[in-house]
């Protein structure tokens, strides 16, 4: 029973991640096309929002906060306004297709990461199914991706931020022995108030297009307080399922983020989605199950062992 209530948690947080993470990258997309807001004060938002959301939480005693070492925050606040800013800059100075093109990267670089500085191993079986996804993401935006420097720059770096900060996520929760809301907890400020010291550097506040300009409709701020909302819903859950699964598992979860929010660029920004396109979701989608069935597997053979015990 206990089993099977962990197993419906798992599932209802990868759907919450999976909704939440779609939504966030076409109301984003939308701020920057429609009302050209700036990247990284949407980014101090998202943090601060975030913050309030989790001193609610703690309020209503949904969780209770646990002392951290400063030192061992810093580099992951430092990752963690990395992780957002560099993807942000991705989707603003890129199409959606190159985007998550950039994004699906992520899985092979955090495998290098946790084999060479982890020790950590991965079956064979595991690792082919890496095959099917990468070649169906290529496939699916093969006709639709146009790099640009500046963008392609971007999303490398996205990449290997996000990569490091999605590994360091599962390794302090198990080194401070931490939930996700209490790492979190103390994570997020001290990442609102790293941003907020360089913003002024990046993004003057009051000249054209800062934050204080008065340019901006209140359907910008609508949006932007409903990107906040969601952003601490996206942050909340990765931290989730990172501690509770795994980095691996997380991104193998966000190629089906990939597939919709293809789809959804399609029906919204009028993306082409040609028959080689469907083929690669076809690709990627097998590659997921295939993923899927192959870590069930593992835990299975893990977890009979510990019950004839």
């Amino acid at each position: 029973m206990a089993g099977h209530i962990a197993q419906f948690k798992i599932l209802s947080c990868l759907l919450i991640n999976l909704l939440s993470s779609i939504c966030i990258v076409f109301i984003n997309k939308w701020i920057y096309t429609k009302y050209g807001f700036p990247n990284m004060t949407l980014t101090c938002i998202h943090f601060i929002v975030t913050t309030i959301g989790l001193l609610l939480c703690e309020r209503a005693n949904i969780f209770w906060p646990k002392s951290l070492p400063l030192t061992g925050m810093v580099p992951l606040s430092l990752t963690f306004c990395g992780f957002v800013v560099f993807t942000n800059l991705s989707l603003q100075n890129n199409t959606v297709g190159t985007y998550q093109l950039a994004k699906a990267m992520t899985t092979p670089t955090i495998l290098v990461i946790q084999r060479f500085f982890y020790s950590k191993t991965y079956s064979t079986q595991i690792k082919m199914t890496l095959i099917p996804i990468t070649v169906g993401v290529i496939l699916n935006s093969y006709y639709d991706v146009k790099f640009n420097i500046l963008g392609t720059i971007y999303a490398v770096c996205g990449v290997l931020v996000t990569s490091l900060y999605q590994v360091w996520v599962g390794t302090k929760q198990s080194e401070y022995q931490v939930n996700s809301m209490q790492l979190l907890y103390y994570q997020a400020p001290l990442s609102a108030t790293l941003l907020f010291t360089v913003l002024p550097f990046f993004e003057t506040p009051w000249q054209t297009g800062g934050l204080f300009s008065g340019q901006w409709p209140i359907q910008a701020w609508a949006l932007v307080l409903l990107s906040g909302l969601v952003a601490f819903s996206v942050n909340l859950s990765i931290y989730w399922i990172i501690g509770n699964t795994s980095a691996v598992t997380y991104n193998m979860v966000g190629h089906f983020k990939f597939c919709f929010t293809l789809l959804g660029g399609y029906f919204i920004f009028e993306d082409p989605l040609r028959l080689n396109q469907m083929l690669g979701i076809g690709m990627t989608l097998t590659g997921i199950i295939l993923y899927t069935h192959l870590k069930m597997q593992e835990q299975n053979k893990r977890t009979i062992p510990l019950l004839k015990a």
